[in-house]
């Protein structure tokens, strides 16, 4: 298979745990990019529930059950820091240009964000809209003011979040092929 380095969108997410409204951006992201790579960070601004390796093994593992030939799960990419995982991945796969994948309910936060200048220069945003999250204009325009790209998602995804799937214990907002896996290794021990 070949894959079109030019169209490249980065997706890192805390995946704690992998939802279906991960799944469902995932399975979207790879009809609009010609190659998607995704991987299990932390993030500097939350507390994980479960350790990176666990959160990464089950985002590898949602990744090849979707089997979508333009997905890619690369861990090597994850960094607490945005900016270090779009070199990395500029790097690797040879590119000069990389879409950096984020919600809606970060784009509050990016404005903050350790390298954000660095950010909007090496990269394009593409933002999923979340229905809790509505997007901020001035926050938009300040992504604008310093240089930064951004596209705004068409599709629509579930009202879900990881955080709520912990705090709900509920595992009916879990992508049915990682329930088996979570329950064999003993995370999120709460989840009905």
């Amino acid at each position: 298979m070949k894959l079109n380095p030019k169209n490249i969108a980065l997706f890192g997410t805390s995946a704690d745990p992998p939802t279906i409204g991960h799944k469902k951006i995932i399975k979207e992201l790879s009809k609009v990019f010609s190659l998607v790579i995704t991987y299990a960070s932390d993030n500097p601004s939350k507390t994980h529930k479960e350790n990176l390796s666990f959160r990464s093994l089950l985002l590898d593992f949602l990744i090849k059950d979707l089997n979508t030939p333009n997905v890619l799960f690369d861990q090597a990419m994850s960094s607490p820091w945005a900016i270090r995982s779009i070199e990395k991945c500029k790097l690797k796969y040879n590119t000069k240009k990389v879409t950096f994948v984020i919600g809606s309910d970060l784009i509050d936060q990016i404005v903050l964000w350790k390298n954000f200048y660095e950010l909007v220069k090496e990269s394009s945003l593409y933002i999923i809209p979340r229905e809790s999250h509505p997007l901020n204009k001035r926050n938009l325009e300040s992504i604008k003011l310093n240089g930064g790209n951004y596209k705004i998602a068409s599709f629509k995804i579930p009202n879900i979040s990881s955080s709520m799937v912990r705090e709900s214990n509920l595992s009916a907002f879990l992508p049915e092929s990682l329930i088996e896996i979570i329950k064999d290794k003993n995370l999120y021990q709460n989840l009905e």
